[in-house]
């Protein structure tokens, strides 16, 4: 019947539509129109609703337990007990650390588990402070003389060399320089000693160390700064810095070298001049009996004559 109904319909709007310009067939268009603009508010009108109303009925965030400030222990040890669903980000989180410090400090690996109960490191702090009572004041005892320690000593070996090549550096076949003047004092003035370079071995020389003749020896000097000035002697120019400050500790063994070259007078006066020839007293014995020959041969001739 309603198929009948609409086929119904359906003719007599065809019919009218030449006679009676869609009256009816207006009306019906319409309320379909109505209809659906009804139903596309009330969905959107939903939607809205729905919208509005989301934020208001979402759960809330879960949210971290907050890590009271701890206490370190005796030995300034931060730990936290792990609890029951507990993972290293969730420890790290409440008790705001890296993950990355969390696991150095557990030496702890990306595939490591936890287990309740288990003890972990949160931080390192200082050893809690512990007040103490006072007490009576202890009786201080009578201060004891405090014993000096004794210093080690050092030797110092000194060398003035003639820089025959003029390079600064002592050369096994550079004798010593004779005539020159050494002076060695402590910084701090307690301390002066004085030698003269000579060409023969100096008596305070260890004689075990078999030096070359011509150093200077200063044995069994105190620990401490020195400074050390050499006077070259007249007729010298200087190739070395002719003083020094160095440091000598216990058992040092300190070699120390100053240069110097002869100047032209010096080498002027020290200059070979060859000697005349000398005549040899044998020739000379030799001649006087040549002559005395000679003569005795003219005496014996003239007696002949006479004959």
């Amino acid at each position: 019947m309603v198929a009948f109904h609409r086929g119904k319909l359906r003719s007599s709007s065809e019919k009218l539509v030449g006679v009676t310009p869609g009256f009816k067939y207006n009306h019906f268009t319409m309320s379909k129109t109505s209809v659906k603009i009804v139903i596309l508010t009330t969905l959107l009108f939903s939607l809205i609703l729905l919208t509005v109303r989301l934020p208001a009925q979402a759960a809330p965030a879960a949210q971290l337990t907050v890590f009271p400030t701890p206490t370190p222990g005796a030995d300034g040890r931060i730990l936290y007990i792990v609890q029951k669903g507990d993972t290293l980000w969730r420890i790290a989180a409440i008790t705001g650390i890296t993950l990355d410090e969390l696991r150095l400090l557990n030496k702890l690996s990306e595939d490591s588990t936890l287990q309740e109960g288990q003890t972990l490191l949160i931080a390192l702090a200082g050893p809690a402070l512990v007040t103490a009572t006072p007490g009576p004041s202890p009786t201080s005892a009578p201060a004891l003389p405090t014993e000096t320690a004794e210093s080690g000593t050092a030797n110092l070996f000194v060398f003035l060399y003639n820089d025959r090549n003029g390079d600064s550096l002592r050369q096994v076949d550079e004798p010593v320089i004779p005539g020159g003047a050494i002076s060695l004092s402590n910084k701090v003035g307690t301390f002066t000693r004085t030698a003269d370079t000579r060409l023969t071995q100096d008596p305070a020389c260890p004689v075990e160390l078999e030096l070359d003749p011509g150093y200077d020896c200063f044995v069994e000097l105190l620990e401490g700064e020195y400074n050390l000035t050499v006077a070259i002697p007249e007729g010298f120019n200087p190739t070395t810095e002719l003083s020094r400050a160095f440091k000598l500790k216990g058992g040092d063994e300190a070699y120390i070298s100053f240069g110097a070259q002869p100047n032209s007078e010096k080498i002027q006066e020290t200059a070979i001049i060859p000697e005349s020839p000398r005549r040899s007293p044998v020739l000379a014995i030799a001649g006087g009996l040549v002559l005395l020959f000679g003569l005795g041969l003219g005496i014996y001739a003239a007696l002949l004559a006479r004959r």
